[in-house]
Order: C-alpha cells, then structure tokens, then sequence
C-alpha cells in the first residue's frame, strides 16, 4: 500500500479531540489541507474556508452515501444546484468549485483517483452584473411598439416575441432558418454553444406571430430574392447582432423604457419571468442552452421579488 494511502488509514483509525472517530473522507481532507499548508504556507483564514467547503462537500456527498474521494461530475454538479436552489450567490459557488478543484487534483497527483470529476464544470460568472432586467409591463410595451401594418415592423414583433417567447440568444435568433422551425411539434431545434442541440417549445402567441409574417411580411421584405435566414433585411441580407440592438434601443425609446438595456434583454427577462412564476431552475437552464447549473443562478437574486403574488399563474407568452 502506497505511503499516502497508510498516511488516510491511520487517520482514519485515530479519535478527534472530541472523541469521535474519524472518517477516512473527513482525514482525507485534513491530509490535503496539510499538504497544501506545507506547499504555499496559506493562512488559518484560508486553509479554514477549504477546510469548511470540502467538509460541507463531505456532509452533503455521505447523505447518499458517497465517499468525497469517489465523487463524480454528476455528484458535484447535484450538490452545486442543491445549493443554489438554497440561495447560495454565484461568488460563494466559485469559491467553492475552486476548493474542489485544488483537493480533486491533490488527490489524483497522490495516486488516489484517474480523473478529475471538476474539469468540465464551468466556473459561474463573477463581477459581471446582470443587465437591468425588464417588468412585464415593460416587455410588454416593447413587444406592441413596432409598427405591425409595415413589413419591417411585422418583423420586428415576430422577433421579439419569438425572443421572449423562447430565451434565445441574439445570436441564435438572427441565425434562425425555415429549417430549425417545427410548427407541426411547436418547437424550434436550437444548435447553441458547443454544438450542443436544444429543443424549445413555442408559445402560441409567437408562433401566430411567425406564421404571420412568414405567410407574408417576409415574402414582401425580399421580393423576388432567396435567403434561408427567417428575418431578413430589407437588401435580402441576414441581420447582424449590431443591427438588432439598434432596433431594441430604438423602440425602448419609443415605449419611454429608460433602463440600460443589453441585446439579451429579452432572454434575462423570459429566465427571470420563468422563474419568478415558479418554474425550476433544471427547466430553465436546459431552455437556455447553459451547460451547468450554476450560470443560470446569476438570475435567482433578481428572480426571488414576488413569487408570492405570482403564484400559480402562467408565462405570459405560453
């Protein structure tokens, strides 16, 4: 048996001050702390909040069962939401993943494990604050601005409602084709970030809206030219994300909407409307396209305000 391995048995063996018999995951622990200790002579404050975070790690695994040194990418990323749908901030998530990190790659140096589960979990945002997002009165007054009797305003508002309607990302909406369209299943096949594919379901309201200005608006906006692109410029051309912003400012304007929006405002308000109506955070992150859990958290703080009074009623675009 390798020394660092003796090293955990006989820990395992000894008794805490308090007379408790230690597990090999809890002395597990304390021989990383040690070695990290030796290595960059951290501080008591510093070696206290991994010690705290890995202990909480520990507590959380051993409720299923599972020792911290077999722990898996699934274990870490349930335990991560669990957290998060407790209130945990995307900051104190940080810390704590960053915790993980350095005792999964203590261990697997040591010869206790092959693989790091923590290597394809994204670290959550920090620092970078979440556009203001809109009231749905707001998003409301900006879905009726265009000018629905021209074509380009027609297409203006299919946008927008498809946008609210489905949480896409600018860049997502302005790539749409016919093809990824599926009125017959109500859903649109998203291929987002990493080639990871999606399907999200269509409200009745955007997709009245799409048949309608595919039916016609569109075909007057290109007139006799071809394009796969769903909405088109007035030249036949695909629109650039540039030009989508100046359209939101412009009818953000319009409505008298002072806020400092974002080209994904729209997406922020259908996570944070979603959520204020209940709907889980599992949902929401897979309608979003995020790959782990705990980006969608930077929408929770803003989403917790009246859940009460919104209880059991529906997305307003559903």
């Amino acid at each position: 048996m390798p020394a660092n391995q003796m090293d955990v048995m006989a820990k395992t063996q000894q008794n805490n001050s308090d007379g408790k018999s230690q597990s090999s995951s809890e002395a597990l622990v304390d021989q990383f702390l040690d070695a990290i200790w030796m290595e960059r002579g951290l501080s008591k404050n510093t070696l206290g909040a991994y010690r705290a975070d890995l202990i909480t790690l520990w507590r959380g695994l051993s409720e299923r069962n599972i020792p911290i040194e077999k722990a898996e990418k699934a274990d870490l990323l349930a335990f991560i939401a669990k957290r998060v749908e407790s209130g945990a901030k995307p900051r104190s998530t940080a810390r704590q993943l960053s915790s993980f990190r350095r005792f999964f790659r203590y261990i697997m140096r040591e010869g206790l494990r092959n693989t790091d589960p923590t290597a394809d979990i994204e670290m959550p945002r920090i620092g970078r604050s979440l556009p203001k997002t809109l009231t749905e009165d707001e998003v409301d007054a900006l879905l009726h601005a265009p000018n629905t009797d021209e074509p380009l305003g027609h297409r203006d508002r299919a946008m927008l409602e498809l946008l609210y309607a489905t949480g896409l990302r600018v860049s997502e909406l302005i790539n749409l084709t016919h093809a990824q369209v599926n009125f017959n299943q109500g859903v649109l096949r998203i291929v987002g970030k990493g080639d990871r594919e999606r399907l999200i379901p269509l409200g009745d309201e955007a997709q009245r809206w799409l048949r309608d200005f595919i039916d016609g608006p569109r075909m007057e906006i290109l007139l006799e030219r071809q394009t796969d692109y769903l909405f088109p410029t007035r030249r036949g051309d695909r629109m650039t994300r540039q030009a989508f912003w100046h359209i939101i400012k412009r009818y953000a304007q319009k409505t008298g909407i002072d806020k400092k929006l974002s080209p994904h405002s729209l997406r922020h308000a259908f996570a944070t409307h979603l959520l204020n109506r209940g709907a889980d955070l599992r949902v929401v992150q897979l309608l979003l396209g995020h790959s782990d859990l705990s980006t969608t958290q930077i929408y929770t703080h803003v989403a917790k305000e009246r859940m009460k009074d919104l209880h059991g009623q529906h997305h307003p675009r559903g």
